[in-house]
């Protein structure tokens, strides 16, 4: 909404331009102009862009630039600036990310050179990963994930032969383990076969017997039996869930993620002793759970970086929405409808300069939705105010008050969106 002495000055400037003789057709230019770039359409006092241009910021080479694009995701982007990702190269967010609001972050990060060494081998290779096993991911090399991994800057130069970075990769050795008739493979570090079971968490019970026994040296390929005679022993595989680390990234658009370490689940035996009771099994009870393979942790960059334009923020305001409710509110609407356009209806990709209904009965059709957050039905918005249909202030307030009532506020509708991607 525009000041008042900004109006005044305005229409001071408009008298003095009406007097020379090309004030009208120069003025007309103008704004054709302006109504043709811009597009802006003023729905309730608002003004509000309606083209499919949004702001990105790009990081490249340490240099930041602000750039006007049509792209729609990261990949198009940089088809459309020229970007060229050489090899080892890294993009967040990922190139399959859409680009729905203004101020949108991209980071390009360069290749750096980094020498794997794996036992005897000894590979070069250029990579931009942030963590050991996303480098060595990115140079081809398998990874275990009981394998250990030690990055660092190489303090011998002479000696290793390395600029940069380096990256020690220490295998765990593969051990043929037969868990009382379970065949599996697990992978370790242990030196004995008795640091073997305790690193497995494998408890001998009265009557269990090892071969070979536990101060057995460990070599690869090993085979490794725990028994026990007398009574029925039952088998199951089950997955250890991965954990998840969130890493917060201000250098990233709020809401926008970028995996850095992909995980994987983990795998355990569990052996069951079967109670028995005139030769039928009436019941079972643990007595072992071998962790097999480990989990890896995924490591997830989450961006908290929060720039959302003016004009947005005044229509949020005046639909009463707390500051701290912004980025929510920014992040849900742009994803709902990227030009925030109040007669916009589901499906359209451009922003009517006026309402139209969709087709006869659209309003109170329940797979159409209509407005900002794209209330389905549209009727639904009636609730806040009879100027529901072109308001995007009187729009905000119902869908306020539908986050309320569904998920609890703001907050918890980004979370179900994030989730879900709808709400």
């Amino acid at each position: 909404m525009r000041k008042k002495q900004s109006t005044i000055t305005q229409r001071l400037k408009a008298r003095k331009l009406h007097k020379h003789p090309f004030a009208v057709p120069v003025i007309t230019l103008i704004m054709l102009s302006v109504i043709t770039l811009v597009g802006s359409v003023v729905m309730g006092g608002q003004t509000l862009k309606s083209t499919d241009t949004h702001v990105v910021q790009l990081s490249l080479d340490g240099k930041k630039q602000v750039l006007p694009t049509r792209a729609t995701t990261v990949e198009d982007f940089l088809a459309r600036t020229n970007v060229t990702l050489n090899e080892g190269d890294v993009v967040e967010p990922a190139k399959d990310t859409e680009i729905v609001e203004d101020n949108f972050r991209i980071n390009v990060y360069r290749a750096r050179p980094v020498t794997v060494f794996d036992g005897d081998k000894r590979i070069q290779a250029l990579s931009a990963a942030t963590t050991p096993r996303s480098v060595v991911a990115q140079v081809g090399l398998q990874v275990y994930p009981e394998d250990t991994l030690k990055q660092e800057v190489s303090d011998n130069v002479l000696k290793d032969q390395v600029i940069g970075e380096k990256i020690t990769i220490d295998r765990a050795v593969p051990v043929n383990l037969n868990l009382y008739g379970t065949p599996v493979t697990v992978r370790t570090h242990a030196k004995t076969v008795g640091e073997l079971l305790k690193e497995k968490n494998v408890s001998l019970a009265n009557g269990d017997t090892v071969q070979p026994v536990a101060t057995t040296e460990m070599t690869p390929n090993m085979q490794v039996f725990v028994t026990r005679f007398g009574t029925q022993i039952v088998t199951a595989e089950e997955p250890i869930p991965m954990e998840t680390q969130i890493v917060e990234d201000a250098t990233l658009s709020f809401g926008a993620t970028a995996v850095r370490q992909t995980g994987a689940p983990g795998k355990k035996i569990v052996t069951y002793q079967a109670d028995l009771q005139n030769g039928k099994e009436i019941g079972r009870h643990v007595i072992q759970e071998v962790r097999v393979t480990e989990p890896v942790t995924q490591i997830t960059a989450r961006g908290k970086a929060v720039s959302i334009p003016t004009d947005k923020t005044e229509i949020m305001a005046a639909a009463g929405i707390a500051p701290s409710d912004y980025p929510y509110v920014n992040y849900i609407i742009s994803h709902e409808n990227a030009l925030w356009c109040p007669t916009r209806w589901q499906g359209q990709n451009s922003c009517p300069a006026y309402y139209a209904e969709k087709f006869p009965g659209a309003e109170t059709d329940t797979s159409t939705g209509y407005g900002l957050c794209q209330s389905t039905p549209a009727i639904k918005m009636a609730a806040n105010g009879a100027d529901w249909r072109t308001n995007p202030v009187t729009q905000l307030r119902w869908c306020s008050d539908y986050a309320r009532r569904s998920r609890g506020g703001w907050a918890g509708a980004y979370n179900y969106w994030v989730a879900h991607h709808n709400w």
